[in-house]
């Protein structure tokens, strides 16, 4: 497929061009391995060094979905609803999940799934969170506040990899998105 086609263009000659082989998983949208890789993943994050980390474990576990980074709640949001900073970019291209830590500066974790939740937009996106949090309020807060799952980031490099991993193979392989999500 020429590299010069915008990616819409792109996308929509691989949903058309099926063989055989393959003609089940392109007729859902997605790439021969399963993966919808045109879709973003928002990673929001504030911390540096679990940024990085998380980029590398993404890029080790076969990820090829572009990581999107908000440093802070309200930067997640003003990409999210196209505001901010981020007027301009189409509101109704949605990341394919939300990976989104509980300890940020501006406007906590918690908030930010509050007002995601709250929003017909945005309500039915996944949401996972990712925090070294072991408190137990803040997993039943994350929980009764909507989100699709909670995972601590492990201590280990390998172990955080293999977090990746199956978070990449839940959500990114076998995970069906709503109807209406773009």
């Amino acid at each position: 497929m020429p590299e010069t086609l915008p990616v819409e263009q792109r996308h929509a000659v691989s949903i058309h061009h099926s063989t055989p082989e393959n003609l089940g998983e392109r007729a859902l949208g997605r790439s021969v391995r399963g993966e919808m890789t045109d879709k973003v993943i928002l990673l929001v994050e504030d911390n540096a060094d679990d940024e990085l980390l998380t980029r590398r474990a993404l890029k080790k576990t076969g990820v090829k979905n572009e990581v999107v980074v908000a440093r802070d709640g309200v930067e997640a949001l003003d990409y999210l609803f196209a505001s901010g900073s981020h007027v301009g970019r189409d509101p109704a291209a949605m990341p394919r999940l939300i990976l989104l830590d509980l300890k940020l500066p501006r406007l906590n974790g918690l908030e930010v799934l509050k007002r995601l939740r709250s929003d017909e937009r945005t309500r039915l996106l996944p949401v996972v969170i990712l925090s070294s949090s072991r408190e137990r309020r803040d997993m039943l807060d994350s929980y009764g506040l909507g989100a699709n799952s909670y995972v601590r980031k492990p201590v280990s490099f390998e172990q955080f990899v293999r977090a990746v991993e199956l978070l990449r193979s839940y959500w990114l392989v076998l995970n069906e998105d709503p109807p209406g999500i773009v």
